[in-house]
């Protein structure tokens, strides 16, 4: 029986770029039960760059990757109309026994 081996995936400048921020909100945490974390990307991001790059850079084996725009909203700020930024959010389902802890702080 042979041995499965792992492949270190290398860590470009285009991850970082691919994967902004974690999105710590009370829906985000809920979903962490179910192994799932909520990321927000850049909005030119593919599903398999979102999927390499969190693999990379959190070294979690992810099984599968939902993505969806989100528009801006149309706030009035001082008497004048605005319009937030429009995003991109990417809900990554890690696999069993894989998991991201971001509550723990950096270390």
């Amino acid at each position: 029986m042979k041995k499965k081996q792992t492949v270190k995936a290398e860590v470009t400048p285009r991850q970082y770029d691919v994967i902004r921020s974690p999105m710590i909100t009370e829906k985000s945490t809920a979903a962490s039960e179910f192994n799932k974390v909520v990321f927000r990307v850049a909005t030119d991001a593919r599903k398999d760059e979102i999927k390499a790059a969190v693999e990379a850079l959190f070294k979690v084996k992810v099984s599968k990757v939902n993505t969806l725009n989100v528009q801006g909203k149309i706030k009035a700020f001082r008497g004048r109309l605005g319009k937030r930024q429009d995003y991109k959010k990417a809900v990554v389902t890690l696999a069993e026994g894989s998991s991201i802890d971001f509550a723990s702080g950096a270390k």
